[in-house]
C-alpha cells in the first residue's frame, strides 16, 4: 500500500523509474496525447491508455507515488496554467523524469478543505515571501518542486484570495520533515515554509486565482487515484489465501469474495464508462470522485476479508508465506480514505455535482464580509 524502504532502497526505487521514464520521453512515448509543442506526439487519447495498458503488462516497476504525482497530476497542471516561460523550465523535466515534485496542499487547520489554507505569500516587489506549515506531502523528501496553494489576499477567506506557485524544495526558509506511519514508512512528510522567497515568475494562473489552478490538479489527483487498480490486495490473492487457510469452505467468505469481485469489475466498468465520456468531449463531472470512492470501499473489504482468514497470523510475521503481507494492507488502506480528498469530500462532490443536491452549508461569514 504504502513504502516501508529506507532511504537508499527508496532512492533506488526512484532512480529505475526515472531511467525508464527518461527513456520513453526519448522515444516519443511520455506524453503520446499531448500537443508536438509540449514533447508530446499528438495523438487522440486512444493511443495514450493503449500504450499504458501494454506498458503495464510488460514492464515490471515498483510504483512511487512521487513519480505518479510528478507525471499525472503536477506536469498536466504546469502545462495547462503555467506561463510559457514556466512550461520551458519545467515540462522537459517533469516529463522526462529529471524533475519530481510534491504537492504542497493539506495543512494541520485545513485538512482535505483546502479552502481554508492559512500559509501566506506576501508581494515584495517582483518577489513572494511565503510562510506556513503543509503536511501529508507525499515524497517531499525526494522532491526538486512543490506545487503551493498559499493564502495572498489578507482578510480573505474560503477559495477566494488564493494563488497557486511552483516552489523550488531547495530554497532557503523550506524544512521537510518525515512522517512515520503506523504501517512502519515514511512515505509523508511535513514542509515548513519560513520566510521563503520565489520570484514572481514561478506563479501559476493569476494572482487570487488559485482555487482554479488547484481544482484543476485535484481533478486529476481523482481520476489518478480511482485508477491504481494494481494497488492493494486483490481478488485473485484473495483466493489463493482462501484456499490455503482452508476458508474457501465456509459460506460468508465466498460471498465476501463475491462482493470484491463485484467491486473490480464495477471499477473496471465506471473506468470505461469515463473514457468513453472523455474521448467525446464531455467533462469529466464527478467520475473521478465516484470511481475513487468504488476503490477504496473495495480496499476495505479487502482488508476485512483478509483479518477473518487470518486472525491474529496478521500480527507477527511466523515465516508462512504470503500473510504477513496482509499485515501491510490493513495498516496501509486506510491511508487512501484520506489521500486524494477524504470519503466525505468525495460524496460532497458526488452529492452536489452528479446529483445536483444543495451545497453542504458553510459557516456564516463575518459581518461585511461578502461571498
Amino acid at each position: 500500500m504504502f513504502h516501508h524502504l529506507d532511504r537508499d532502497a527508496e532512492l533506488e526505487v526512484l532512480q529505475r523509474l526515472r531511467e525508464w521514464q527518461r527513456a520513453k520521453f526519448e522515444a516519443g512515448y511520455a506524453a503520446i496525447s499531448w500537443p508536438a509543442e509540449l514533447h508530446g506526439a499528438g495523438l487522440p487519447t486512444e493511443y495514450a491508455d493503449a500504450f499504458k495498458a501494454e506498458e503495464s503488462a510488460a514492464v515490471s516497476l515498483t510504483r512511487h507515488e512521487l513519480f505518479s504525482v510528478t507525471i499525472n497530476l503536477i506536469a498536466p497542471t504546469v502545462r495547462l496554467y503555467g506561463s510559457e516561460e514556466l512550461k520551458a523550465v519545467l515540462l522537459p523535466g517533469l516529463l522526462d523524469g529529471s524533475l519530481l515534485a510534491c504537492q504542497l496542499f493539506s495543512e494541520p487547520g485545513a485538512g482535505s478543505d483546502l479552502a481554508n489554507v492559512a500559509t501566506r505569500g506576501v508581494r515584495e516587489g517582483d518577489e513572494w515571501v511565503l510562510d506556513g506549515q503543509k503536511v501529508w506531502t507525499s515524497g517531499a523528501q525526494f522532491a526538486e518542486w512543490g506545487q503551493a496553494i498559499v493564502r495572498t489576499e489578507p482578510g480573505s477567506s474560503g477559495n477566494r484570495g488564493l494563488t497557486t506557485f511552483m516552489v523550488p524544495m531547495d530554497t532557503p526558509g523550506v524544512e521537510v520533515r518525515q512522517i512515520r506511519q503506523m504501517s512502519g514508512g515514511t512515505s509523508f512528510n511535513e514542509v515548513f515554509l519560513t520566510d521563503v522567497r520565489i520570484s514572481d515568475s514561478m506563479r501559476m494562473g493569476a494572482v487570487g486565482d488559485g482555487w482554479a489552478v488547484t481544482r484543476a490538479t485535484l481533478g486529476f489527483e481523482r481520476a489518478n487515484a480511482s485508477n491504481k487498480a494494481g494497488v492493494g490486495g486483490q481478488f485473485d490473492q484473495l483466493v489463493d489465501l482462501a484456499r490455503r487457510t482452508g476458508a474457501l469452505q465456509h459460506r460468508d467468505v465466498r460471498l465476501q469474495l463475491a462482493e470484491v469481485r463485484m467491486r473490480e469489475v464495477a471499477a473496471e466498468v465506471s473506468l470505461h464508462r469515463e473514457q468513453r465520456s472523455r474521448d467525446t468531449g464531455q467533462p469529466p463531472g464527478a467520475s473521478g470522485s465516484m470511481r475513487k470512492l468504488q476503490w477504496v470501499t473495495k480496499l476495505q473489504l479487502v482488508s476485512e476479508l483478509a483479518r477473518t482468514m487470518l486472525g491474529d497470523r496478521l500480527i507477527a510475521d511466523l515465516g508462512d508465506p504470503g500473510t504477513w503481507s496482509w499485515n501491510a494492507h490493513v495498516l496501509g488502506a486506510p491511508g487512501y480514505r484520506i489521500a486524494g480528498g477524504s470519503d466525505q469530500i468525495q460524496r460532497n462532490i458526488v452529492a452536489e455535482r452528479h446529483l445536483g443536491l444543495p451545497p453542504e452549508p458553510r459557516p456564516a461569514k463575518p459581518r461585511g464580509e461578502t461571498s
